[in-house]
């Protein structure tokens, strides 16, 4: 049984009163300073950027976005011929904001269902109604997977005395997501039942958002024994000190179990086989693509020299 687990004070977008805003995650942990995302282009600019940014996050604030921006031009009852192609043609946009993220592509899939061949009735209703399903959905979900994913650890190593000591790469928490987290989930699962010993956080070169945003995280939650560590170190982290696991997220996992993840995430794992630690990629099912049969079908997002 684990302990009742307290929602992270830290939130990555608040949607209220069909006004959306979401924390500016290259300030963090510098700064805590919201962004309004009053349309479409608001959406797509903060996903493009980075401003906002993990696989879960990225279909929310493109959803949540479409609907203020539909709210905002046409009222929850919009009933104009236009509305379905205008709607498709968002839909399209946001696809193009970020190439990797399958939740994003997933979502807008099933939007496109969603609307298709409503014409102008209703369109404004559905798309919030689907948004705030997506919301409500994401939280519990990663609720779920944070206690599998202790179950499945504890089934490994049983009762060690003091806790497990855990490794992970990037950030995959409550910035990440509607709340609680993926990866981070299963840190923080442990913790609400006094079973985290340490966490060793990669700093997750180029962007540093494990260095930035998850040891963040971890001193806002305060994870015991949180200790930040160069990319090119976790092999000599592994070999002196006792891990227990490795537990990563996920930005698509396609047919054959193949993943792709942040740059680093493939050398972490050649370190865990090597040394024989336990890698678990924790991902919602929003994440899976079973339309794409192995890894090399997967598009990897390369930003360029800038």
């Amino acid at each position: 049984w684990f302990a009742p687990i307290e929602m992270s004070s830290l939130k990555a977008l608040k949607f209220q009163n069909g006004n959306l805003v979401v924390l500016d995650q290259l300030l963090v942990p510098h700064e805590k300073v919201y962004i309004d995302v009053k349309s479409v282009q608001d959406a797509h600019r903060v996903i493009k950027k980075m401003n906002v940014r993990g696989a879960p996050l990225i279909a929310l604030v493109a959803l949540l976005g479409l609907t203020v921006d539909l709210v905002s031009k046409y009222g929850l009852t919009g009933d104009d011929p236009s509305l379905e192609g205008y709607v498709m043609e968002q839909i399209a946009f946001l696809k193009t904001s970020r190439p990797t993220a399958v939740n994003l592509f997933n979502a807008m899939d099933e939007l496109e269902g969603v609307v298709k061949g409503l014409g102008g009735k209703g369109i404004v209703e559905a798309v919030k109604s689907l948004s705030e399903r997506y919301l409500e959905e994401d939280l519990a979900a990663n609720v779920a997977l944070g206690e599998f994913g202790a179950d499945a650890l504890k089934a490994i190593w049983g009762d060690v005395g003091g806790g497990l000591n855990l490794m992970t790469i990037c950030n995959t928490g409550s910035l990440a997501t509607a709340g609680h987290g993926t990866a981070l989930g299963v840190v923080r699962s442990l913790h609400a039942s006094g079973e985290l010993a340490s966490l060793g956080i990669l700093e997750t070169r180029p962007y540093n958002q494990g260095a930035r945003l998850t040891a963040f995280e971890a001193v806002e939650e305060k994870f015991p024994n949180s200790r930040l560590i160069v990319d090119s170190a976790a092999p000599f982290y592994m070999k002196t000190n006792k891990v227990h696991g490795a537990v990563v997220g996920a930005d698509r996992v396609v047919k054959n179990g193949d993943t792709a993840n942040k740059i680093g995430t493939y050398a972490l794992a050649i370190h865990c086989k090597h040394n024989g630690i336990p890698f678990f990629v924790a991902s919602p099912t929003t994440t899976l693509d079973v339309k794409i049969e192995g890894g090399e079908g997967i598009e990897i997002e390369d930003r360029g020299d800038g």
